[in-house]
């Protein structure tokens, strides 16, 4: 740590191991066989269940329930894996409170749903422990398919590929594969290392090769994909940061939040990672979020989140607001960055607050700061891509784009919420499709 930095207070090992381990701990315990029982049994195992419905995977989830309800995990695990191959890891970081268990007829009847997701972590764990692999490749196809970008939607439609009897070579900008999984989620969501384990299991259906610090645009053209490969997959995720136009936001201490949670994802020993000690975050989604919580876990004194609308508009659900109030995180609203202070570092940060169309009021504020992260939104990087809807690649039915033997799923395509499982959904459809395309004569 510089000079500069430790003048300014942002200094690494605010707090002892054993602070920054329980902080850090698997934020919902795994459930036992036990308890899983007992959670099963509370299921309806409804015949038109509307917990299926809003599953972006729509997974079969009354039929998984009644399968550990039955002593049989690992025929749950199958039925889950089957239309979500990372059932693990969205287990564990989807916003199941606002998808399958907020439809859940217990959570109408009675406020309380059935665990679905910590069911369905038991489920694939069990499975996973065993190291074996439920699927196998069909014959081979003599088909190849490049997928760009190894994180959900890509990996997901690298493995349907593969079952369905295709060669997939899987290019991706980072050292390790995984995307937001391995890079962009909070590390007490995703423990032990669950990420590259999930990618190593994935990859046992054979047939899948993964080509690392290959970015699209720098070390491989779309031309020559498209040349030399039977069809094209891109799921690269948004790889640039919508920027901080308020002046000074060019000041040190003034980050990317998704580059501070990749570095704490990857780092070996959390004692060594600088935290400020007050610590502003601007944004309103699951990024803001993890970034404040975090950083409060760190050691930060004084962390608040600024987003510029209401917070019934913020991106993250109530859960992970009430995640980030309950970790002493403050969330403030309505209020848009103007300014940021300081002499060469960020020293404040001023806000306006706006009223619900955006319009400001005049009236302002400041923060102390000495380290303020930017979660306002990431963008589509890349040349020569397909036709764009807005700021992202155009798609139709099943992830077709605007360019023949070409599709797309996951962030950086239109439509759909930027949520892991919806990502997993579009890479299994598209992959399908593909499938449809290579073998239709």
């Amino acid at each position: 740590m510089d000079a500069r930095a430790l003048k300014e207070g942002i200094v690494s090992g605010r707090l002892d191991p054993d602070a920054l381990s329980a902080g850090f701990a698997d934020l919902h315990a795994p459930l036992g066989d036990h308890e899983a029982l007992v959670a099963a049994d509370r299921c309806y195992f409804c015949h038109d269940a509307p917990c299926i419905t809003a599953c972006p995977t729509e997974i079969d989830i009354p039929l998984f329930i009644r399968q550990i309800a039955t002593g049989t995990p690992e025929a749950a695990a199958k039925t889950i894996l089957t239309q979500n191959i990372m059932g693990g890891m969205c287990a564990r970081v989807c916003p199941t409170e606002t998808l399958c268990e907020q439809a859940c007829v217990r959570e109408a009847a009675e406020g309380e749903p059935v665990q679905i997701g910590r069911l369905q972590r038991y489920a694939t764990d069990t499975l996973m422990a065993q190291n074996v692999h439920p699927f196998s490749r069909a014959a081979p196809t003599g088909k190849r398919v490049a997928v760009v970008g190894a994180g959900p939607a890509g990996l997901a439609c690298a493995h349907r590929l593969a079952m369905h009897g295709h060669d997939v070579v899987v290019f991706d900008a980072r050292p390790k594969a995984g995307g937001l999984n391995e890079y962009g989620i909070a590390a007490y969501k995703s423990t032990e290392d669950f990420a590259a384990r999930e990618v190593d299991w994935l990859l046992k259906i054979g047939g899948i090769e993964i080509r690392n610090n290959m970015a699209l645009g720098r070390d491989v053209q779309m031309a020559d994909l498209q040349a030399e490969y039977d069809a094209v997959f891109l799921g690269m995720g948004l790889g640039g940061v919508n920027a901080l136009t308020a002046p000074g936001s060019d000041k040190d201490g003034v980050l990317d939040a998704v580059d501070f949670i990749a570095d704490l994802r990857q780092a070996t020993d959390l004692s060594t990672l600088p935290v400020g000690r007050d610590v502003v975050v601007i944004g309103g989604g699951m990024t803001a979020v993890d970034a404040a919580v975090q950083s409060k876990l760190l050691g930060a004194l004084n962390v608040t989140i600024v987003y510029r609308r209401g917070k019934d508009r913020m991106n993250a659900s109530i859960w992970e607001q009430d995640l980030a109030a309950a970790k002493g995180v403050r969330i403030i609203t309505n209020a848009s960055p103007v300014a940021v202070h300081g002499n060469g570092s960020v020293r404040e940060i001023e806000f306006e607050f706006t009223d619900d169309d955006l319009k400001p009021t005049g009236q302002t504020f400041r923060l102390a700061a000495d380290q303020v992260f930017k979660a306002i939104g990431q963008t589509l990087t890349g040349d020569d891509l397909p036709d764009l809807d807005g700021r992202k690649i155009a798609v139709t039915g099943p992830g077709r784009t605007s360019v023949k033997g070409v599709w797309a799923g996951g962030d950086c395509a239109a439509g759909g919420e930027d949520l892991t499982v919806t990502a997993v959904a579009e890479g299994r459809d598209a992959a399908e499709d593909i499938h449809a395309a290579l073998t239709s004569g």
